[in-house]
């Protein structure tokens, strides 16, 4: 069976698609451009600032509910592999800090649980009201019932909480892959590589699940999922880039500790995940520009 030329594998593809193919450079440039008109940098600073207020208190009520199925070493271990992802360099400050908190546990009364469920859920409520600022053609069309956007970081702490237990799962059993090898022709093969290069793809994979996540559940409306997907794809490889430099200029170039002294972490921290929620709402800026692209590719009356 000869394949469709190309021209007929053009006309397969949506419209959006078949623009943006054509003219990926002015997309681009269309989508810097929007994000700039949003203030972007500007919603990005609001996210990361309480987002900064909310992960402490968010990761000890996740670690301290699935402590009780398992093991809270494998637990803080996979949780400050991951965290890497998230703020580069520091993941073994924040850890620690947890550890000193579940020593205490015992400590944390309604009162301060109530408290820190709440401070957890002020990222989510920030992110989605500068959502809806990139996503404006869809809340002037529709908004969203007060209840929901209440109950919506909630059910998404909840989310979190269980893909966190399913990753501990997964990563202890690749951990556990990696201390076995293969004899084969009088020779013996570490599987050492081959686990840390799952593990590493579990994360790429989790991170681009995640932010898909985010697309599709926090704009106003449903969202398809391939347009989610092409923005959770482009806010993750662009962050896999910025996580390596971040990594190698803390490293190598950067003077943050002489400069802030004591205050280094909470610099560093509020810095990654500044450039981390720029990169996320710029994702969500190429889903919006995609929409916007598929409204102008199609004529009038068509």
């Amino acid at each position: 069976m000869n394949a469709a030329p190309p021209a007929q594998r053009a006309r397969l593809l949506a419209p959006q698609a078949r623009a943006l193919l054509r003219h990926p450079g002015t997309f681009a440039l269309g989508t810097l451009k929007a994000f700039r008109a949003n203030q972007g940098l500007l919603l990005a600073g609001a996210v990361a600032y309480y987002a900064l207020l909310s992960i402490v208190p968010l990761l000890i009520l996740i670690v301290i509910a699935l402590s009780h199925v398992v093991d809270q070493g494998a637990l803080l271990a996979t949780l400050g592999r991951y965290l890497e992802w998230l703020v580069p360099g520091q993941s073994r400050a924040i850890v620690g800090e947890l550890s000193n908190f579940l020593a205490h546990r015992e400590l944390i009364g309604w009162v301060l649980g109530v408290t820190m469920l709440f401070f957890s859920s002020l990222a989510f409520t920030v992110l989605e009201n500068a959502m809806s600022v990139i996503f404006l053609h869809r809340v002037v069309a529709r908004r969203r019932h007060f209840a929901v956007s209440a109950l919506l970081p909630y059910l998404y702490i909840l989310s979190l909480g269980v893909g966190l237990l399913l990753v501990t799962l997964v990563a202890g059993s690749l951990q556990a892959i990696g201390q076995e090898s293969v004899d084969f022709l009088g020779r013996s093969w570490s599987l050492h590589g081959v686990s840390g290069a799952l593990l590493y793809l579990l994360g790429v994979a989790g991170e681009v699940f995640v932010l898909t996540s985010v697309y599709l559940v926090m704009p106003v409306g449903r969202l398809r999922v391939s347009h989610a997907l092409l923005g959770g794809v482009t806010a993750a490889v662009l962050w896999e880039i910025t996580r390596h430099v971040l990594v190698w200029y803390f490293a190598t170039l950067s003077q943050v500790s002489v400069v802030y002294g004591s205050l280094t972490t909470a610099i560093v921290v509020l810095l990654s995940l500044e450039i981390a929620a720029a990169l996320l709402l710029l994702g969500a800026q190429v889903i919006s520009e995609y929409e916007r692209l598929g409204r102008e590719a199609v004529p009038a009356g068509a």
